[in-house]
């Protein structure tokens, strides 16, 4: 796990906006949807519509929609974090 990685996962044990996720890691754009990408590819992270519609994987676009989303750490992600 990356340090960017460990930060993000740090900040998703409640749902949160990418705006307030970006506020509180002070990650820039293109590295913090760099991690997303990555946190999504290893399962540690779902995606929400809103702060309680939960998107099926299938459904959600992180290339272009990835400021319009609010995130949560997986139980797999959870643990991922937890382990370090």
């Amino acid at each position: 796990m990356t340090d960017i990685e460990y930060e993000v996962l740090d900040e998703l044990y409640f749902v949160i906006s990418y705006s307030d996720l970006k506020e509180q890691t002070g990650i820039d754009e293109k590295d913090l949807k760099h991690c997303l990408m990555e946190l999504m590819e290893k399962k540690w992270i779902v995606c929400f519509k809103s702060i309680s519609e939960e998107l099926p994987i299938e459904n959600v676009n992180l290339g272009e929609g990835f400021k319009n989303y609010f995130y949560l750490a997986s139980k797999k992600g959870l643990f991922a974090h937890n382990k370090t």
